[in-house]
């Protein structure tokens, strides 16, 4: 019998091909969810900071037969937006999910970290993704998905540890951002997510990570896919289940 996940892709492809816009795909988790949702049968947009720069998300176009394309977008420069939407704007997007992001020194306590590092982070990983998604969402189907990759440690019920303290909160901040989206997307039926997807061995997420990307991402798409077609905000780990804020 089809898994639920499946027969929700399967109804999505009977009505037409879907497409989903991610933002961060150059490389690491963002490429990995795009080849994974190609592999599913949707078609790809794909955003990197630098287009003259060969990367794995341009190899990925280059064995897609048309499927992928690659657009140019930095996140923290504001004004790359309203031309990434005039290109896009014959599209009807299923789902945009934004996934860029950074982190600073991790053991630096919050009373030493500089405003400049402060200022980068908290701008990366909260401002500057609500940005995109408040520029191009009107892009989004009416029943689509937005979405943003967030993390466990953004939860401040979940901080009995401490330490990365600036992404810590960067993380907290783009959820209390996206919380308060929601409040204005309530009269619509799209579904919002915050994904928390473990500590996985990215650039990002160095090399002592105990899960790699090859297996994390399957389980990541599967989540988004559950979500789709549920209108309202939810914070999930990779297995689907809410992440307390």
């Amino acid at each position: 019998m089809p898994s639920p996940v499946t027969q929700r892709q399967s109804r999505v492809t009977q009505q037409h091909t879907p497409t989903a816009l991610i933002v961060g795909a150059s490389r690491g988790l963002g490429q990995a969810m795009a080849a994974e949702f190609l592999h599913r049968g949707w078609n790809i947009i794909g955003t990197v900071r630098d287009a003259s720069v060969q990367t794995p998300l341009h190899d990925l176009a280059d064995r897609a037969e048309g499927r992928v394309r690659v657009e140019q977008l930095d996140i923290n420069e504001p004004h790359q937006l309203a031309p990434l939407h005039e290109r896009l704007a014959d599209r009807r997007l299923d789902l945009l999910f934004i996934n860029a992001g950074t982190t600073n020194s991790e053991q630096t306590p919050i009373g030493k970290v500089t405003t400049h590092d402060f200022v980068e982070v908290m701008t990366t990983n909260a401002l500057s993704p609500m940005r995109v998604i408040e520029a191009l969402e009107d892009l989004v189907s009416p029943t689509g998905l937005i979405g943003a990759m967030s993390s466990g440690q953004g939860s401040i019920t979940n901080n009995t540890t401490a330490g990365r303290e600036v992404y810590r909160a960067s993380k907290a901040a783009l959820n209390m951002l996206m919380r308060s989206f929601a409040v204005r997307q309530a009269g619509t039926q799209r579904a919002l997510a915050l994904l928390a997807p473990g500590w996985i061995r990215t650039a990002l997420g160095g090399p002592d990570a105990p899960f790699t990307v090859e297996e994390s991402v399957p389980l990541l798409v599967d989540v988004l896919l559950t979500k789709l077609g549920t209108p309202g905000l939810a914070y999930l780990d990779r297995s689907g289940r809410t992440v307390p804020w």
